[in-house]
């Protein structure tokens, strides 16, 4: 198995931590617009330091053989630096310690493939969307798990983090969870394969990188089921406004130059910078 594979994790969620962390600080909500300007003209001078997780492929991570981080919000999160003045440096941390790490002001911002929901906008403010998604599940390639429909899905067996957004949402659909605290995508899929789980809900690019990196075990994407239109983005201090204002500046003007349909295309081998041209349903839609 190569080392890209193996440094792979599903934890994608990204990615999916439920967020129901309170807002920071006075100093981290910025709650006038002298204290917002402070902030921004301090990250300008100071600099800014942005959490990831390093560990993501395709979002962000080290190269086989390579000591440097990269990945798309990587990436993207540094060209926003260098428009804006900003000298970015990462701290590596583990997805369920990104939020709260904000929220004390460890860190200035987010970006690990963050979908951005109502839950979350109670306590961080986001930027504006750099990648658009969906949700797809991971099954076995020879019986689909069983699973024809989400009707199909009570008591299956999940994998995924803790504290993710997917595995919540297995969990409302009434499958029991079997949980990781960091390990690799193999690990996820060999379950799957074997038994120990029957699915994984999430990011339908980062699963789709996944089954082609490690094409020896035994799984699939559900050919039909996808659902749920995702936007992710930058995680920013809540009522940072003048931040949250350049930051979303830069990343339309990224948009509009193809800077970002330049940068998905080199991770993610897809325009992750566009919504999905296929109408894809909201759980709400499917009347479950």
């Amino acid at each position: 198995m190569t080392l890209f594979a193996i440094a792979f994790v599903l934890l994608l969620a990204a990615c999916g931590t439920s967020g129901e962390e309170s807002s920071g600080s006075e100093e981290q909500s910025g709650e006038n617009s002298g204290e917002e300007q402070s902030l921004f003209d301090e990250l300008q001078e100071e600099g800014a330091t942005v959490a990831t997780s390093g560990t993501l492929i395709a979002a962000t991570y080290y190269p086989e053989g390579s000591d440097e981080l990269t990945g798309y919000d990587v990436e993207v999160m540094r060209e926003i630096g260098e428009r804006l003045d900003i000298d970015i440096t990462f701290e590596e941390i583990g997805v369920d310690g990104m939020l709260p790490a904000l929220k004390n002001g460890r860190v200035d911002m987010v970006a690990n493939d963050f979908e951005i929901t109502e839950e979350r906008k109670r306590d961080f403010a986001f930027s504006e969307p750099y990648k658009y998604s969906f949700t797809s599940i991971i099954v076995r390639e020879d019986d689909l798990s069983g699973i024809e429909t989400f009707e199909d899905i009570p008591g299956k067996i999940h994998g995924g983090g803790a504290t993710t957004t997917h595995s919540q949402l297995a969990e409302e659909l009434g499958a029991e969870l079997k949980t990781y605290n960091n390990v690799t995508n193999d690990v996820y899929l060999r379950d799957v394969e074997n038994g120990r789980t029957d699915f994984i809900i999430n990011d339908y690019y980062l699963q789709k990188l996944a089954v082609e990196a490690l094409p020896d075990i035994d799984v699939q994407i559900h050919p039909d089921i996808k659902f749920n239109e995702a936007k992710v983005a930058a995680v920013l201090p809540k009522g940072a406004d003048e931040l949250k204002q350049k930051v979303d500046e830069t990343i339309t003007e990224m948009r509009e130059d193809g800077t970002l349909k330049e940068l998905s295309e080199k991770f993610y081998n897809a325009d992750v910078s566009q919504p999905p041209e296929e109408n894809i349903p909201s759980m709400d839609e499917l009347d479950l």
